[in-house]
């Protein structure tokens, strides 16, 4: 039989998970929204010029 309580004691997070966690957060990246405000600030330059 399993022993949950032992087993969980020697549970170790997988450090390539926490890795590209930090990887993840430390980077700004661009989503659809920035795409959109950029394409907009494009159309309206290109209307006045």
């Amino acid at each position: 039989m399993i022993d949950y309580e032992e087993e969980l004691k020697k549970f170790e997070p997988c450090l390539d998970v926490t890795d590209a966690e930090g990887a993840i957060y430390d980077h700004e990246l661009t989503d659809i929204l920035d795409v959109l405000q950029e394409m907009l600030k494009e159309t309206k330059g290109n209307r006045r010029g």
